[in-house]
C-alpha cells in the first residue's frame, strides 16, 4: 500500500490511501459569548494515516488545542465533519459518541488527571471498568500495561508517592489500557523537566513503534515534535504548513515490508 507526500490545498500532506484512520472536512470552531466572537478554527482539512504520530504545533491561541478537542470528540465543532475509523463522530448520539471515544481513544493530559484516593493499578483499569470489562480482567490488562510501562514495582502506590515522571507513566499506561486505536496527548511533557520529558517521548515512541496505534500531540516543544513522524504547524486558526521528519513510521514501515 502507497505511503507518500501529496499537494493539497498548497499544504504538503502525509497520507496512506485505505489507511486514512482520523480525517476532518472544513472544520470550524467558534465561540460566541454573546458579545464577542472567536473564530476558533476556519476550516480545517486534516488527514492522520493508521500508526502515524503527528505533533500539532504553533503558538498560543493559534487553535491547536481546539483541534485535539475537536477531533477526540471533547468539544463539537461549529461546522464541519470529524472521521474517525470511518465514522463521522458528530452524526453519532452522545452516548454512541461515548461509548466510541471509550473503545477506541486514549487521552494523555499535561496535568496527569489522576484520582488521588486510588491507587496506580486502580487508576489504570478505571477506563476498563467504565467501559463493561470484568474487574478480573481489567486488573489482569492493568497490571500487564503498569509493568510495560515500568512501574511494575509502584503498583499499590497512590500518586502522591510517585515522580511527575512516574505519574505521567501511569496516565499513559491509563490511556492505553483498552488498546485504543487513536491516542490523544495534550502538552504530554508540559509538566515535566527535560530530562523526564525526553523519558516519556521515548516511551511514547517506543509504544507507537510497537503497538502501531495512532498518536496526535499538541506541543510547544520544538524537541518532542521532532521525535515525531510529522509537524503540523497551525497559525490563527489554519494549517500553515505540514513539515515531515526522519523518523520511520509504523505506518511506513508496514509499507516497506508490503
Amino acid at each position: 500500500m502507497e505511503l507518500r507526500i501529496v499537494e493539497r490545498g498548497g499544504e504538503l500532506m502525509r497520507r496512506a490511501d485505505k489507511e486514512v484512520i482520523i480525517n476532518t472536512k472544513s472544520l470550524h470552531k467558534v465561540y460566541d459569548t454573546g458579545e464577542v466572537k472567536v473564530n476558533a478554527l476556519k476550516g480545517i482539512d486534516f488527514e492522520v494515516a493508521e500508526g502515524e504520530m503527528v505533533a500539532v504545533m504553533g503558538p498560543s491561541g493559534c487553535g491547536k488545542t481546539t483541534l485535539l478537542n475537536c477531533l477526540s470528540g471533547i468539544d463539537e465543532p461549529t461546522a464541519g465533519q470529524v472521521i474517525i475509523q470511518g465514522h463521522d463522530l458528530y452524526k453519532m448520539r452522545d452516548k454512541a459518541r461515548t461509548d466510541f471515544r471509550g473503545k477506541n481513544m486514549g487521552f494523555i493530559f499535561q496535568f496527569f488527571n489522576l484520582l488521588p484516593v486510588l491507587s496506580v493499578v486502580e487508576n489504570v483499569e478505571l477506563p476498563m471498568l467504565v467501559t463493561g470489562s470484568w474487574p478480573s480482567e481489567a486488573r489482569r490488562k492493568a497490571l500487564e500495561v503498569v509493568e510495560m510501562v515500568g512501574l511494575k514495582g509502584e503498583a499499590s502506590k497512590r500518586p502522591a508517592e510517585l515522580s511527575g515522571g512516574q505519574q505521567q507513566r501511569v496516565a499513559i499506561a491509563r490511556a492505553l489500557v483498552n488498546e485504543p486505536a487513536i491516542v490523544w496527548c495534550d502538552e504530554p511533557t508540559g509538566n515535566l523537566d527535560s530530562e523526564t520529558a525526553d523519558e516519556v517521548m521515548s516511551l511514547l515512541t517506543r509504544l507507537n513503534s510497537e503497538k502501531g496505534q495512532t498518536f496526535v500531540l499538541v506541543t510547544h516543544s520544538a524537541e518532542v515534535g521532532a521525535r515525531t513522524d510529522r509537524i503540523v504547524h497551525m497559525r490563527d486558526g489554519l494549517i500553515d504548513k505540514h513539515e515531515t521528519n526522519g523518523r520511520v513510521s509504523h505506518a511506513e514501515a508496514l509499507r516497506n515490508t508490503d
